[in-house]
């Protein structure tokens, strides 16, 4: 009997030891302003925990236009874009595990392939691609990106 009351009293200790480590605190939620001009009505990213949600970025240079090149061009552009957002923010095309694609005309999808597969050279996030009835600007594509970023 005393051993079955020190094991159920470690058992107790050991339940209790947990649930103090294992508290069920939602992370820290942080809206990053889109560099440069804060006023838009979105975040540029949204660091959750050990994850950057990135908002979706056009093919457009740093005067905001779109850059010439068709869909080849505006892909390269929207993923130099994601690329910047998520090194500001401490991570990298490496950590990407998500991407979501979204183009103005579904017969781009292998053109925009040829330059995505280009900046994933290590890994392949997974990923979702769908034809829209029109992108913002006129743009081809918008591309949305998941990473993961080292905690703070």
């Amino acid at each position: 009997m005393q051993m079955a009351s020190r094991v159920a009293r470690l058992m107790t200790l050991l339940l209790l030891a947990a649930c103090e480590r294992g508290t069920n605190r939602a992370p820290a939620v942080d809206y990053i302003p889109v560099a440069g001009n804060p006023q838009l009505p979105f975040s540029d990213a949204v660091r959750v925990g050990h994850m950057l949600y990135l908002a979706g970025q056009l093919g457009t240079d740093s005067t905001g236009h779109l850059v010439s090149g068709g869909i080849a061009g505006e892909t390269r552009q929207a993923l130099e874009n994601i690329r910047r957002v998520l090194e500001r923010n401490g991570s990298s095309l490496d950590q990407v595990v998500k991407c979501t694609a979204m183009l103005a005309d579904i017969q781009d999808w292998g053109a925009m392939n040829q330059v995505y597969v280009t900046y994933f050279r290590k890994h392949l996030p997974a990923r979702s691609a769908f034809a829209t009835t029109g992108l913002v600007m006129g743009a081809r594509i918008e591309l949305e990106c998941w990473a993961t970023v080292t905690p703070k």
